[in-house]
């Protein structure tokens, strides 16, 4: 049976959210992000005609676009709205992938036996639009990287089917960086190289691309051939990670326990952003000396900031801690896990602080988890 795999993408979600609060901000250029130090977050079609692009200093970007609306942006209602369109979507496929806070994958093999898959993405699409006010475009092929590569092609509001004899007529004219593997240093290299085309890419040797960028070569050559078997992953509110501790000694030292918080957040936060993931639910448990357990937890915005979350914990544990006992363990769980970037959430920080987030973990994955770190969290 040929798999029939969909990719769905909110148009400028962050944009779209807002403009359906203010109707006076269609058709305007709009960027959202922090203050004057701050980053782009997401901007509209209107502000990009000028050069403004995601993760670009705002101070740049009204640089290029002076007349832009700049707002700082609400990221507990674009939660609320993505979990909305998450359930329109989920109601309607057997499979559904949450890859991040406003892309999706659905898996709609052997649909077409009876409503076909096409019709029935479309359909899928127009119910998002009715149910949620927010536009959104899709393509429809064999696998994912196709079908993503078909999104970003068919954007704004586009709506395109690559049929699988049709795959590398559609990729071969494309630029190598519309693989959603190639990064900036990976395009580089290729550019000197001169290869510009997935069709130049794709004629390549496997062997001298593996020397080129090692073991990502091969896995590049397929998809630059529109070979990809990645399976859709089925969402689930119940992915989690989470760490505890059980004290050698019962304790009622609350600055001890607040330190030993901070240090779970930021090994947490760390785990996080190393496998791309972005929480919305945090949870503090704690077992006092009777073994009594108690468990608080919020929902919140998606976000794998430290400074946000340790806000969060240390609130929950202010809750939950009721009782003048001494405690014998602390934990801190956090789930509704979906992928996406650390900066999706940061509205509110500046270049530097995204620096010192990036900083500190090239530090980590250098030298060590233990090798830097918050002095609040020393007694972790």
């Amino acid at each position: 049976m040929e798999r029939a795999i969909a990719h769905m993408d909110l148009d400028t979600f962050f944009v779209s959210c807002e403009r359906l609060k203010n109707s006076e901000l269609e058709n305007q250029p709009v960027i959202i992000g922090g203050g004057d130090r701050g980053v782009v977050a997401s901007c509209s079609y209107e502000a990009r005609y000028f050069g403004v692009r995601s993760a670009m200093p705002i101070k740049m970007a009204l640089r290029l676009c002076p007349e832009a609306k700049v707002i700082r942006g609400d990221m507990e209602h674009y939660s609320n709205m993505s979990h909305l369109v998450t359930e329109v979507i989920q109601e309607k496929v057997p499979i559904l992938e949450k890859a991040s806070i406003d892309e999706f994958y659905l898996d709609l093999s052997g649909m077409d036996k009876f409503f076909g898959c096409y019709q029935w993405t479309n359909e899928i699409a127009d119910s998002v639009l009715k149910n949620t006010g927010l536009p959104i475009s899709f393509a429809l092929s064999t696998n994912k990287t196709v079908s993503k590569i078909g999104t970003g092609e068919s954007k704004p509001t586009g709506r395109l089917e690559v049929k699988a004899q049709n795959i590398q007529p559609f990729l071969n004219p494309l630029s190598v960086k519309k693989i959603p593997m190639v990064g900036p240093e990976t395009f580089q290299l290729f550019s000197r190289l001169g290869i510009k085309t997935i069709q130049t890419l794709s004629e390549m040797p496997v062997d001298v691309l593996q020397q080129l960028v090692g073991k990502n070569g091969s896995v590049l050559w397929k998809k630059a051939n529109g070979i990809d078997a990645t399976p859709v992953v089925p969402y689930s509110e119940r992915k989690s990670i989470s760490t505890e501790d059980t004290f050698a000694q019962d304790t009622i030292d609350i600055n001890i326990i607040r330190s030993i918080l901070s240090g779970m957040v930021e090994q947490l936060c760390y785990q996080l952003r190393q496998e791309k993931w972005l929480t919305s639910t945090v949870s503090v448990k704690i077992r006092y000396a009777n073994f009594d357990t108690e468990t608080r937890q919020c929902k919140i915005p998606y976000t794998s900031a430290d400074h946000t979350l340790l806000k969060y914990v240390l609130e929950l544990f202010k809750k939950v801690y009721s009782r003048r006992m001494r405690i014998r363990l602390i934990g801190v769980r956090f789930t509704g896990l979906v992928h996406g970037c650390h900066q999706m959430d940061l509205f509110e920080d500046t270049e530097e602080l995204i620096s010192l987030y990036q900083t500190m973990d090239k530090i980590k994955d250098r030298f060590g988890t233990l090798s830097v770190g918050r002095a609040s969290g020393l007694l972790r």
